[in-house]
């Protein structure tokens, strides 16, 4: 690039439309309105996805599947990734700690890579190719439970517990 060839953008010096200034503006009387309809009026406002009364796209295309909403995220961490830590035990606070997990959330295990030593490893969910590759390098698998961070509420205090 050169200082030599700089161009200012198209349009930069171009002066903005000013609607409704007298009839020698050229954007006088209707102001780009137009004659009557709809858009012509004031306070006039469509809907997203109005269609001018014909039948809207959402609508007319077929509505398929189901979503559930009890529905569970998980991360996952393959034991490649758990092997490069060298970490004889590994659980979710260490695997954020080492940045392998960034979200909050279950932990489930899964079987790409190879373990070569022993390693304890702590997760809410193992897929059986994963837990046999464990067990046969000689780690075990300890399953977690798995319970959602507590809700603050509006007031933005925990709701204290009486014993």
């Amino acid at each position: 690039m050169n200082l030599s060839t700089i161009r200012k953008p198209r349009k930069a010096s171009q002066n903005r439309k000013r609607v409704g200034r007298g009839m020698g503006s050229g954007m006088g009387k209707t102001s780009t309105r137009g004659h009557k309809g709809q858009r012509s009026r004031s306070g006039s406002r469509l809907l997203r996805g109005f269609e001018g009364g014909q039948m809207p796209l959402h609508r007319r295309l077929p509505k398929r599947g189901f979503t559930n909403i009890f529905r569970r995220e998980y991360n996952i961490v393959n034991l490649e990734a758990i092997a490069a830590l060298g970490e004889p035990t590994v659980n979710p606070d260490i695997l954020r700690k080492a940045g392998v997990v960034r979200a909050q959330g279950p932990l489930k295990v899964l079987a790409d890579g190879e373990l070569t030593r022993a390693v304890t490893i702590q997760a809410h969910k193992f897929s059986k190719s994963a837990e046999e590759k464990i067990k046969k390098a000689g780690g075990t698998c300890e399953v977690l439970e798995w319970r959602p961070a507590a809700r603050v509420p509006r007031s933005g205090k925990l709701a204290e517990t009486e014993s």
